[in-house]
């Protein structure tokens, strides 16, 4: 994660980055079935967003884990297997152009 060299911060210390890799290392450390996922780069810059996804995209597959993500950026949502869209409570068809 990158984060060995701010072990010893407490949480108000880290950056809006680093808090986000300790929570996608506190939810992969003992090995999940299941990660769930709300608006996880909500708080972020693009770049670190898009670190992050990486990150959280690779730990799923590499894990064998189901990662399921809520989210509004249809860039992120583009770079999963399967789009589902929630639309007035109802599940409907991935928007035109993803899925």
């Amino acid at each position: 994660m990158g984060l060995g060299d701010r072990a010893g911060h407490l949480p108000g210390e880290l950056s809006g980055g680093e808090q986000q890799r300790v929570a996608v290392a506190r939810a992969y450390m003992n090995a999940p079935r299941l990660v769930l996922a709300d608006e996880p780069f909500g708080n972020l810059d693009l770049q670190k967003g898009r670190e992050l996804a990486d990150l959280l995209l690779s730990l799923g597959r590499d894990e064998g884990s189901s990662l399921i993500v809520v989210t509004h950026d249809l860039t992120l949502a583009a770079r999963t297997d399967r789009i589902l869209e929630l639309r007035d409570g109802r599940l409907a068809a991935a928007p035109a152009g993803l899925g």
